[in-house]
C-alpha cells in the first residue's frame, strides 16, 4: 500500500470565512495536522499554503473540503508519499 502522508497545496479563498476556520474544517475531515499560511490578501481574496500531514490522506476528500469551503485549488505543490508493501528488493 502506498500511503500520502503529506501536501502542500496552493489554494484561494475568499476572506471569509477565515483561515482559523478553514484550517479546522480541513483538519476535520480526517485526523490530519493542518498548517495555513497567507501567502497574499487582496480586496476579495487570500492566497494560502496549505499543508497537511496524516497518516493517510484521502485528498479526494480534501480536495471537495475545499471546494464545499468556497475555495478554489490551485495547485498540488508538494507531496510526501510512503510505501507500506514491506516488501523488500
Amino acid at each position: 500500500m502506498i500511503a500520502t502522508k503529506r501536501i502542500v497545496l496552493d489554494v484561494l479563498k475568499p476572506h471569509d470565512p477565515n483561515i482559523l476556520d478553514f484550517g479546522r474544517f480541513i483538519a476535520g475531515r480526517g485526523e490530519y495536522r493542518v498548517r495555513v499560511t497567507m501567502l497574499e490578501m487582496d480586496d476579495a481574496t487570500q492566497t494560502l499554503q496549505v499543508v497537511i500531514e496524516g497518516d493517510d490522506i484521502d485528498f479526494a476528500n480534501i480536495e471537495e473540503a475545499i471546494t464545499g469551503f468556497g475555495a478554489s485549488l490551485h495547485s498540488i505543490d508538494e507531496i510526501e508519499v510512503l510505501s507500506e508493501s514491506g516488501a523488500s528488493n
